[in-house]
This record gives structure tokens, C-alpha cells and sequence, in this order.
């Protein structure tokens, strides 16, 4: 079969051995074996084109962890978290893990609590809606309730995991509009959303198109009110895939978490501001019976037998232990210090940012170290924010532009996500950056706004 060129990858002379080939086809298995640095060389050239993790501002994931994570990295690679009987310590650290976070969050009784790993937040928030789900099930079927309805309330501005959630595990998503008034959910309307079939509501603590924290103290209220209404007991999921690991340490007399009766589970990412390279969430439930005993399964598996409740079989144990490193590396103080800077430097940024003429923010570094702005409106301008993005991306940058959701789809906003990694000379360095290229574009603005008037006058 004939291949174009452009699907062979070539191989760099420097790296030819006699008998070996010299471009191998990116889509079909080569027949023969190749030398290893060979292959290497390969896989690191493809990756270098990649772009740079630390200059990466789209993303929340953690990029950078000093050397002794790395080694420790290394060293457990190999370890299936699942398989507890081969490596009991490792399932000791993840329960010393999740108890850590069931006090962080204020649990009544962190011995009372249940947790697990998971791959990452979607992950987290998947195994809490199904608690939700299985729960409500259960009780609507001791009653003698049809069961078959179930629906979940949240915010238009959900992270898209939870939108899978309901699309995978037949749950209807009622999603309350976001607006310029109502910036998150807040409570407002929320009775419109909730009946009988609702199995619980989405508190998101730090919204992913903005980082602003959603009120779940306003949201409890809301849902206490409607329970004197109605009776309906709802419970909240806090999926504080970020927030969780900032409130405790920036904002430690906010009440967002276990202290509310309603919260019923929370979750985060270990890999975002836990501190932690990719690969890993948790999930915690204030008590171990909101866990349904029926959604756990025991499992006889390479000489023991054990629980599980996840959706994968296989993952690494490495990042669990990379989170109990973390946690005894930094402990309270550490982390504090930590989130404290990186909100200094998104201050800092969204100040600049702010005082640039162009723009208007969504919101401020307030919540988590991440915020977004608007272009104000300008009858003369005509580059976007989609312009500004992709000029900083030439510069390395990677700061993206999009739509608000639903309601708000004809607003663009850009963001930024501050991480531990990125210092205030880096920063300096971003807005010089942002400044340049907003110059640059006014510029070309100016110049094409003088062509157009040339050609009419002419």
C-alpha cells in the first residue's frame, strides 16, 4: 500500500544503524523492531513540538514538581493503585490521603468519613452522582416511588464532566442560566429546578470559565427553604475540583464544606492546586453511609480481596504517593504559603489587566488564583479576543479565548489560571507581552481603518 511522505516519520541519521529503517509509518505497527534510543528519539522530537507546561495558562493542571517528586516518581510507576493486596502501602497512603482531606474540609467525624483516588476530577465527580443517584434511588424504592426519573440540578457553567455525567448514567441535567446578574449559581430560582426526581444539586467552587465560587452557603439556604415548601431533602456535591484545595488555606473562615449539613460530598483535583502531576482526584462523603453499600463491590483479585468503588480497574499508584509526599512536604503552612503567592501574582496580573484600556473584568483573582476579562465594547476596534490569544500564543503563551455558556454564548471572555510554577517576573513578563500585542493590534486596527477610508474617498 502506498503511504503519502507526510504519514512516515523520519529518522534521524545521526541514529541509523546498519539494517535499520529509515522512516517508519505513523499509522501501522512496524513489522520489525527498531534500537531503543531510536525510538526515543522519535517520541521526543514528535514531543517537542509541544507546547511549554509552564507558559501553558489555559490549563489548572499542576506542571511542576521539584526533583525528589520526580524520583519518587520513578520509583512507583510501576504500582497498580488498585491492587491493594500487592501493595498495601501504597492503599495505606491513599487512606491516609483522604482522611487528610476529610478534616481539611471539616468533616464532623474524619474516622467517619469514606474516600477514595481517582484518576481526576471528572472521575470524582462521577462516582459522587452516582452516590446521589443510588441513594435516591433506594429511597424512592422503599417507599414504593417510581425511581426511573432521576434529574440533577446545576449551573449552566459546569464543567463539561458533569454534562457527561447525565449523558452516561440516564440523569437529566437541569442547568440554571448564568446572567450578568447572577454570575454563578446563587440560589436564585433555584425551586424553579427542584421536584421530587431532583437527586441532588452542583455546587461548583471555582467555575471553570471564570474561577468565581459558587455561594454554597446561599445554595443550602435555597434548598432549605424549599424542603419547608415542599419536603424535598436535597443534598449538595461540592465539585471543588480546585477551590477545595484554596479555601482551606487562603479563605479558612469561608463555609463552603462539610459544616453544612447538606454537603454531602466533595471533590477535588490532587493534580490542580493539590500540588500533584496529572493523573489524580479525590472524593470524600461526610459519612460513610452516604456511600451506598450497593454501588461498593468486593472483590477476590491476585490473593486477596478487597473494595472497590471506581470506574477504572488500573491506575497508578505513583501520584497517590506524590499527594502524601505533598502533603507531609508542605503540610498547612507550606500550603498556604503557596496559595497565598500564586493568588499575589493573579492579583497582580488581573490589576495590570484591568488597567489596560481595552478591557473590563469578569471577575477578580478573588476566589482561586484564576480570573477572565471582556474586551469593553469599541465601535472603531475590529480585532477579538480570539486575535489577542492567538498573538500571545506566537510569543509561547497559551491564554484562551471562548464563549460564555448558554445565555451568554455572544460574550467572549480570555482567562488565566496561575499555578505554583508561575513567579511574578514571569508575570511581569506575560503583561509586557499583553501590552505589546495589544499595541500591535490597535495598530493594525488603525491602519486598516485608514485603507478603508482611503478606498472610499478614492
Amino acid at each position: 500500500m502506498a503511504h503519502n511522505f507526510r504519514d512516515n516519520l523520519s529518522i534521524n541519521p545521526v541514529f541509523a544503524r546498519p539494517g535499520e529503517a529509515g522512516a517508519v509509518h505513523k499509522y501501522t505497527l512496524p513489522k520489525g523492531s527498531m534500537l531503543p534510543e531510536t525510538a526515543y528519539q522519535i517520541v521526543h522530537d514528535e514531543s517537542m513540538l509541544d507546547g511549554n507546561a509552564r507558559l501553558n495558562l489555559a490549563t489548572f493542571v499542576s506542571t511542576w514538581m521539584d526533583e525528589r517528586a520526580d524520583k519518587l516518581y520513578t520509583e512507583a510507576f510501576d504500582k497498580n493503585a488498585i491492587d491493594k493486596d500487592e501493595y498495601p502501602q501504597t492503599a495505606a497512603m491513599e487512606t491516609y490521603c483522604w482522611r487528610i482531606l476529610a478534616d481539611l474540609w471539616r468533616a464532623p467525624d474524619p474516622a467517619g468519613a469514606i474516600g477514595c483516588s481517582t484518576t481526576g476530577s471528572s472521575e470524582a465527580c462521577m462516582l459522587g452522582g452516582l452516590a446521589l443517584k443510588r441513594r435516591w434511588q433506594e429511597k424512592r424504592r422503599a417507599a414504593g416511588l417510581p425511581a426511573d426519573k432521576p434529574n440533577l440540578v446545576m449551573s449552566s457553567a459546569v464543567q463539561v464532566c458533569w454534562e457527561k455525567f447525565c449523558n452516561y448514567f440516564d440523569v437529566e441535567a437541569r442547568f440554571v442560566p448564568i446572567s450578568m446578574e447572577h454570575k454563578v449559581l446563587d440560589g436564585h430560582n433555584l425551586a424553579d429546578y427542584v421536584d421530587e426526581n431532583t437527586i441532588g444539586v452542583v455546587a461548583i467552587f471555582g467555575v471553570t470559565y471564570t474561577g468565581m465560587y459558587e455561594p454554597v452557603v446561599a445554595i443550602s439556604k435555597a434548598l432549605d427553604e424549599i424542603q419547608k415548601k415542599t419536603g424535598y431533602d436535597v443534598m449538595i456535591h461540592v465539585d471543588g475540583a480546585s477551590g477545595a484545595m484554596i479555601a482551606p488555606f487562603v479563605q479558612p473562615d469561608l463555609v463552603w464544606d462539610f459544616r453544612l449539613p447538606r454537603v454531602a460530598s466533595i471533590n477535588t483535583s490532587g493534580h490542580k492546586y493539590g500540588l500533584v502531576y496529572p493523573g489524580l482526584g479525590w472524593v470524600v462523603w461526610r459519612k460513610a453511609d452516604l456511600l451506598p453499600e450497593s454501588l461498593v463491590f468486593q472483590v477476590s483479585y491476585l490473593g486477596g480481596k478487597m473494595p472497590t468503588f471506581a470506574l477504572n480497574f488500573s491506575r497508578p499508584g505513583a501520584q497517590i504517593l506524590l499527594q502524601y509526599w505533598a502533603f507531609l512536604r508542605y503540610g498547612h503552612e507550606g500550603y498556604r504559603a503557596v496559595q497565598e503567592e500564586t493568588m499575589r501574582v493573579a492579583w497582580y496580573l488581573a490589576e495590570e489587566i484591568a488597567g489596560m484600556g481595552p478591557f473590563e473584568l469578569w471577575n477578580h483573582a478573588s476566589d482561586i488564583p484564576v480570573f477572565a476579562w471582556m474586551l469593553k465594547p469599541s465601535r472603531g476596534r475590529n480585532w477579538t479576543l480570539y486575535d489577542l490569544s492567538d498573538r500571545l500564543r506566537m510569543q509561547g503563551w497559551q491564554i484562551p479565548a471562548y464563549p460564555m455558556p448558554v445565555d451568554l454564548t455572544d460574550l467572549t471572555v480570555q482567562r488565566i489560571v496561575v499555578r505554583n510554577g508561575l513567579s511574578m517576573d514571569l508575570a511581569g513578563r506575560l503583561i509586557d507581552d499583553i501590552r505589546a500585542q495589544v499595541a500591535y493590534l490597535d495598530a493594525d486596527n488603525e491602519a486598516k481603518n485608514a485603507d478603508r477610508k482611503a478606498v472610499f474617498h478614492h
